[in-house]
């Protein structure tokens, strides 16, 4: 590795870099990387579970689960961890977030002592496989709406889990169809007749031979598009009753007698205060979909600095396809977004690591604003692992079609991160949500005066709440040129005003759009269906917006801590390409809201073509800035031939 390359990856591994330089070293590439050799269905699984005892035999799992419960309590290295398996099999990474990540965390977040004593230490261990039954064929983002019912009866004190129709059946679990024993179940809480909302209890389902156990149906997803060795099932469930000890009972338990109890009046608050315990899911989501995004392009970019087509002329030797300036921005621009995603994910985990260390000191306002950080990112970051891959197997020509070259299995094993712990259309609906109640909270109900304000636009700043970077950021943007400045793009507080301005405005505009909304159809109270439904697109728009603004200031963050001279000028210029690659992608947005000029506009243009050119001689170092051992990588593409 040269000298550039190991100060990048220096910078991109952050808090956590013990962590990931334990992974390179201790994760046997043997044992957890994809199969060399086409596996039956059965085979991949027993693969995979195989792989999953492996690494129960490490200190990873136990970094997510806190000191009192069998663990060390540093999720920040769970995750990172965790992170770093998305270099390896896929199938591994989903099959070990679901047992650690979503069933374990179901128990340590939602359960209480009793339920960690017994369960957690075989849970750690890998001894007691379990999944996460939360996703209905009738219901999947909307869990609020589940029809699976856990009924108490006094007369035996037990929870009586029941699928009351064909739209219940616990459907795409992770799984249920081979290994789960034992089920982390999603269903309405019903006692004395009245119904308690949704709430989590813990089901057998297999016994130790592995027989289904009376009263649960299980059935097998079967052949999926990737991830073909994850045993996916699906859960019915026939009057199957359990003790009511059962019921992961932190935010809502009922006594003997049914009556029921919650720390947490409020049954909204209640329950998104308990979806919000699982948001470590989302997390590692958009870690893992980051790391196979950067395999591709370390692949990818490899591969188009070997690769020669055609002769220039006046010359004997073929052009490497690297050196075309198509395949440099088909390339070069989503390596750039992945840096900047990569460092956007390392705030991100620090904030989690932050807010989970404190527990129920959390503060809800931190609490919101993880939720709101983790939706926000794995939408993106999912979204840009799809676009990117299939980028890199066109980019790869006919090798990157061959199984060989690894890039069809990221592409297939990937493709359901964009739908699966959120659909991301969901989630960034859910991230404008909550920018708008942030914006209704500091301007109320935009009164006469507010609406002047407004029309000024004088006020809209303090509705930005800045990251970590606040303090650098907004001495960068002080500090920018004025629009006419010849050099203006280059300008770091220039492209941060104008990423900025472009989230500002976004939202501005919606604010006023469902205000108008809601008076015209008389509901005063705040916006309708309606209403909301048809403004999606903005909504969608705003979301994003808000996303990018943050993803480019934690890379500003991240370039202005690196100590290595000669990667932190790499890392300006990347973050150059990022900054301007955001402005050519809305340039027709910047132009309509004379943002910038139609000459402007075609120097941004130009700029990120002249960054392509510029970063081209350390395209390598920028994929081998990524840490992957080769031996990870898993591609055979066939070797460079020289023109007779």
């Amino acid at each position: 590795m040269t000298d550039l390359a190991n100060g990048l990856r220096q910078a991109l591994d952050g808090r956590w870099a013990g962590v990931r330089q334990q992974c390179r070293d201790d994760i046997d590439p043997l044992v957890f990387a994809p199969p060399r050799e086409e596996l039956s269905l059965e085979d991949y699984r027993a693969r995979v579970a195989d792989q999953v005892a492996a690494l129960a035999r490490t200190p990873y799992p136990g970094h997510g689960f806190a000191a009192g419960q069998g663990g060390d309590g540093d999720y920040g290295a769970c995750v990172t961890a965790f992170e770093m398996l998305g270099h390896a099999d896929l199938s591994l990474l989903v099959k070990a977030g679901v047992h650690w990540g979503l069933f374990g965390g179901a128990v340590a977040n939602l359960g209480t002592g009793r339920h960690h004593t017994a369960r957690l230490p075989d849970i750690i261990s890998g001894a007691l496989p379990g999944c996460f039954a939360m996703t209905e064929t009738g219901h999947g983002s909307d869990v609020q709406s589940l029809r699976t019912t856990a009924t108490h009866d006094p007369d035996t004190d037990e929870l009586v889990v029941h699928t009351p129709d064909a739209g219940a059946r616990k459907d795409y679990i992770g799984g249920a169809a081979r290994d789960g024993r034992l089920a982390a179940v999603f269903a309405q809480l019903v006692s004395r007749g009245e119904h308690h909302g949704v709430h989590c209890v813990l089901v057998p389902i297999r016994d130790e031979d592995g027989r289904s156990l009376p009263g649960v149906t299980i059935g097998d997803c079967g052949p999926k598009a990737g991830l073909r060795g994850v045993d996916n099932g699906h859960l019915t469930f026939d009057h199957v009753r359990v003790p009511r000890a059962a019921l992961l009972d932190r935010y809502g338990g009922l006594d003997a007698a049914g009556a029921y109890s919650s720390p947490i009046e409020n049954p909204t608050r209640r329950f998104f205060t308990m979806l919000g315990t699982l948001v470590r899911g989302r997390v590692s989501v958009a870690g893992g979909a980051g790391a196979a995004t950067r395999t591709a392009l370390a692949i990818a970019v490899t591969y188009a600095g070997q690769r020669r087509q055609f002769r220039a002329p006046g010359s004997d030797e073929e052009v490497t396809i690297l050196d075309y300036r198509a395949h440099q921005r088909r390339l070069l621009l989503p390596l750039a977004a992945s840096y900047a995603l990569a460092f956007a994910q390392n705030s991100l985990v620090e904030l989690m690591h932050e807010v989970q260390s404190a527990g129920d000191g959390a503060s809800e306002h931190d609490q919101r604003a993880l939720e709101a950080r983790a939706a926000g990112i794995k939408a993106v970051a999912t979204a840009h692992a799809t676009a990117t891959i299939q980028a890199c197997r066109e980019a790869c020509g006919g090798a990157g079609y061959m199984a060989a070259s690894r890039l069809p299995a990221l592409k297939a094993d990937t493709d359901v991160f964009t739908t699966f712990e959120g659909d991301n259309t969901v989630l960034l609906q859910l991230v404008a949500k909550g920018l708008l109640t942030d914006y209704r909270d500091e301007f109320g109900s935009l009164d006469t005066l507010g609406v002047v304000r407004f029309a000024a636009r004088q006020f809209a700043g303090a509705v930005v709440e800045r990251t970590a970077a606040r303090g650098l950021v907004q001495r960068l943007v002080d500090a920018a040129p004025g629009r006419d400045r010849e050099d203006a793009v280059l300008d770091r507080g220039w492209q941060l005003a104008l990423v900025e301005d472009r989230e500002r405005h976004v939202l501005d505009t919606l604010a006023q759009r469902l205000r108008r909304g809601a008076r015209a159809s008389g509901d005063e109270g705040g916006e309708t269906f309606a209403v909301f439904n048809d403004a999606q697109d903005h909504v969608l728009e705003a979301a994003r917006a808000h996303v990018d603004r943050v993803v480019l200031e934690d890379f500003v963050a991240a370039v202005d801590r690196c100590t290595d001279p000669l990667a932190k000028g790499v890392l300006e210029q990347v973050c150059d390409l990022h900054a301007l690659s955001l402005v050519e992608a809305h340039r027709g947005w910047y132009l309509e809201h004379d943002r910038i000029t139609p000459a402007r506009s075609k120097q941004v243009t130009a700029a990120v073509g002249e960054l392509c050119a510029a970063l081209r001689p350390h395209a390598q170092d920028l994929v081998d800035g990524f840490g992957i051992p080769t031996e990870w990588l898993g591609a055979q593409m066939p070797e460079p031939l020289t023109a007779p």
